[in-house]
C-alpha cells in the first residue's frame, strides 16, 4: 500500500489499522505476543507518516493511544521476553518509541540505557551475536540502522553503543560472505534474504575487507585467491540462548568465486520439527561424527520442548585452535571435545588453503583419551552444493566436481573408500532440493588419522571468478528450481519417499536425548 501510494492505498490501511483497533486493540492470544507486539510498534512507527496522512482526528487518537498502550505493555514485559534478538528488539522498538512519540520523552533515558545494556551485552567485540547465529546480524541491523536514523533526524545524540555496535557488526556480516553473496550457514542460518543484505551493506562507511579471525564468536575464514573457507571454531552457546544452535562443531563451507562447493544443510524454511532435527544434527553438517551420534546433547522435545524448545543441554566446551598464515597460504588446526564424554575420542581438523586458492588439504584426525571400542565407526561427510555434478573417477578413488560454469575439482582421500551419497540441501529459496555428500568411513582403531584433499582442475569457461568481476550483462544459465520438494534421503537422517510427518517416527532420540544421525 505505501508503495503504490494513493489515496485509496491510504483510506485502505487506515481501515485495517482501524479494525485491529476495534477487535484486538486490548487483547489478543497472538497479537499480543512480544515478538509480534514489538514488530508491530516498529512497523507502525515506521509507516506513520503513510498512515496518517489526510486521516481525520478521531482515528489520529486511536492511533497514538493505541501505539502507547503497546508501548506501555512491551516495556512492562520486556524481561519475560526470550533472550537474545527477541529481547534487543524489544529494546529498540521501546527507545525507537520514546523518541518518536510525543508523552514518551520521561521514559527516554531509561530507554536508551537499556537499549545500550543489550547492545553491549549480546552484539560481542568482534561483531558477532552470543547465539552465534549469522542471522541475528541481519535481523538486529535491519532494526537498529533506521532507529539510529531516527535519533539522527530528532538531531540527538547517537548512543555510543548503538555506533559501535554498527560498526562491529557490518565487518562480521561481510565475514559470513561468500563469493555468490550468500552467508554460510551455521547455527541456525538459512537463506539468505539477498536483498535485505545488499541494502544493510548500503549503510556501511568503512566498506572494508571482511576480518579473518572471530575468536569471540568462534568462526574463523581463510580466503585464497577467489576460494572462501568458513569453519565453525567455537563452543555451543549457552543454554538460554541455544534454541537454534547446531551441533555442527568444527564443520566448514568452501566456495571458489561465485561457485559454492562445501556446503552445510542449512535450516529448513519449513517448522516442521522432523526437519528441525535434521538440520541441528551433526551429520547436517561437514565435519566427522562418531558411531553417528551428534556431538551435542539436545533437550527432547518432550515433555519441555513446547516450553522450552530444544537447547543444547551438553556439547563441545573445549574447542582448541591455531592459527598460521604465511605466504604459503593459511592453516588451521582445531579440535574439540563433544565425543570425549561418550566414545573417549577428540576429533581434530587441520585444514589449509593455498594462497592461489587452488588446493585445500584436510586432515581429520581421533585422538583416543581413553580406552575405545574397537567396533566405533567414524563418519566423515562433505556435503555438496545441489549446481554441482559429481561422479566418481579412476576407479573410484577420486570424484570430479564440475560447476555450472565449467569450473571443475577433484577430491582424493588416499587409502580411504571414497563413498557418493544422497543428501538434502534445507536452505534453497526453492525449498528442499536433493543433493549429494561425499562420505569417508571406517573403524576408528584403523584409521586414526584421515587425509583429504580438493584440488582445482579446470577454471571456469565465464568470467565469474568473484563478485567484483561479474559483469551483469552476461546471461549466465539458471539453476532449475527443484519440480517437487524433495524428501529426506538416504544418507540424510530420512529414507528416501517419506513423508516429514511419516519420517518422525524413524527420527528418534536415544536416551540421553541424542538426535539419530542424517
Amino acid at each position: 500500500m505505501r508503495a503504490a501510494d494513493s489515496q485509496i492505498a491510504r483510506q485502505n490501511a487506515r481501515a485495517l489499522v482501524e479494525d485491529w483497533i476495534r477487535y484486538c486493540g486490548r487483547w489478543h492470544q497472538y497479537g499480543w505476543e512480544a515478538p509480534v507486539v514489538t514488530r508491530r510498534i516498529l512497523s507502525w512507527l515506521a509507516h506513520s507518516p503513510f498512515i496518517l496522512q489526510d486521516g481525520e482526528h478521531d482515528f489520529y487518537r486511536a492511533f497514538i493511544k493505541s501505539l502507547a498502550r503497546q508501548v506501555h505493555y512491551l516495556r512492562q514485559t520486556i524481561n519475560e521476553t526470550e533472550d537474545g534478538v527477541e529481547r534487543l528488539h524489544a529494546a529498540l522498538a521501546i527507545a525507537s518509541a520514546c523518541i518518536s512519540m510525543a508523552g514518551q520523552g520521561r521514559f527516554a533515558r531509561q530507554s536508551i540505557r537499556r537499549l545500550d545494556q543489550e547492545l553491549a551485552r549480546q552484539i560481542l567485540p568482534d561483531g558477532g551475536h552470543i547465539s552465534r547465529n549469522p542471522r541475528a546480524l541481519i535481523d538486529i541491523l535491519a532494526d537498529l540502522l533506521p532507529v539510529r536514523q531516527a535519533f539522527v533526524a530528532q538531531g540527538l545524540e547517537v548512543p555510543a553503543a548503538m555506533v559501535q555496535s554498527v560498526d562491529r557488526m557490518m565487518p562480521m556480516m561481510k565475514f559470513f560472505r561468500h563469493g555468490d553473496g550468500a552467508l554460510g550457514h551455521f547455527n541456525g542460518m538459512g537463506s539468505t534474504p539477498s536483498d535485505l543484505v545488499a541494502t544493510i551493506l548500503a549503510y556501511d562507511d568503512a566498506r572494508g575487507a571482511p576480518p579473518s579471525n572471530a575468536p569471540h564468536s568462534g568462526y574463523q575464514r581463510l580466503s585464497g585467491g577467489a576460494s572462501v573457507v568458513l569453519m565453525d571454531t567455537g563452543p555451543a552457546p549457552e543454554i538460554s540462548l541455544s534454541g537454534d544452535a547446531h551441533a555442527g562443531c568444527l564443520s566448514f563451507e568452501f566456495s571458489s568465486g561465485v561457485n559454492r562447493i562445501i556446503v552445510n544443510c542449512g535450516v529448513s524454511p519449513k517448522s516442521n520439527p522432523v526437519w528441525r532435527k535434521v538440520s541441528r544434527s551433526t551429520a547436517a553438517h561437514s565435519t566427522a561424527s562418531i558411531d553417528d551420534t551428534s556431538s551435542c546433547r539436545f533437550l527432547s522435545e518432550k515433555p519441555f520442548g513446547h516450553l522450552l524448545g530444544a537447547p543444547i543441554l551438553s556439547g563441545p566446551r573445549q574447542v582448541e585452535l591455531a592459527r598460521e598464515d604465511d605466504a604459503a597460504g593459511s592453516r588451521l588446526i582445531a579440535s574439540h571435545d563433544g565425543y570425549v564424554a561418550d566414545f573417549n575420542t577428540m576429533h581434530e581438523r587441520d585444514l589449509r588453503l593455498s594462497a592461489d586458492g587452488t588446493v585445500l588439504d584436510g586432515i581429520d584426525t581421533f585422538q583416543a583419551t581413553g580406552s575405545v571400542d574397537p567396533d566405533t565407526l567414524y563418519t566423515i561427510r562433505f556435503h555438496l552444493h545441489p549446481a554441482l555434478k559429481a561422479s566418481l573417477i579412476r576407479a573410484g578413488s577420486a570424484l570430479l566436481l564440475v560447476c555450472r560454469d565449467g569450473e571443475a575439482w577433484e577430491f582424493e582421500a588416499p587409502g580411504i573408500e571414497i563413498a557418493l551419497e544422497e543428501s538434502i540441501y534445507l536452505s534453497d529459496v526453492f525449498g528442499h532440493r536433493k543433493s549429494e555428500q561425499i562420505v569417508l568411513s571406517g573403524p576408528l582403531e584403523s584409521a586414526p588419522s584421515v587425509g583429504w584433499q580438493f584440488r582445482r582442475t579446470a577454471t571456469a569457461k565465464l568470467s565469474r571468478r568473484g563478485t567484483n568481476d561479474f559483469d551483469e550483462t552476461e546471461e549466465l544459465p539458471l539453476e532449475e528450481p527443484a519440480s517437487e520438494v524433495a524428501e529426506p534421503a538416504e544418507g540424510t537422517g530420512v529414507e528416501t519417499g517419506e513423508t516429514p510427518d511419516d519420517a518422525s517416527s524413524n527420527q528418534t532420540m536415544d536416551e540421553e536425548g541424542r538426535q539419530d544421525p542424517i
